[in-house]
C-alpha cells in the first residue's frame, strides 16, 4: 500500500511488489519523464517514515544504523519485455 501511494504520486504503477527477508523487489511502470534515482528516494523515504510510524519496534530494532533501507539499490530495465 505504501509503495502503491508513492508510485501514484509519481504517475507511475506497481505492477509488482516481492521480496526476501533482507531485500525487496518492485515492478514498477513509470513514465520517462521520472527520475529513476527521484523515485527510490521517495519510496524508501517514505516507506521508512510510515512503516516506523505505524511499527515502532522497527526503531529499537534498527536503532545504530538510524535507517531502515540501505543507501544503495538496483534498477534494471525492461522496456518493452513481455512481464511472463
Amino acid at each position: 500500500e505504501i509503495m502503491r501511494d508513492v508510485c501514484a504520486d509519481f504517475e507511475a504503477e506497481l505492477v509488482e511488489f516481492n521480496g526476501e527477508n533482507n531485500h525487496v523487489h518492485l515492478l514498477v511502470n513509470f513514465p520517462p519523464k521520472v527520475a529513476v534515482a527521484r523515485l527510490v528516494n521517495s519510496l524508501k523515504g517514505v516507506s521508512s517514515r510510515r512503516l516506523r510510524q505505524e511499527f515502532p519496534d522497527l526503531v529499537r530494532h534498527y536503532y545504530r544504523a538510524n535507517k531502515l533501507w540501505s543507501g544503495s539499490y538496483f534498477a534494471g530495465s525492461v522496456g518493452g519485455a513481455p512481464l511472463s
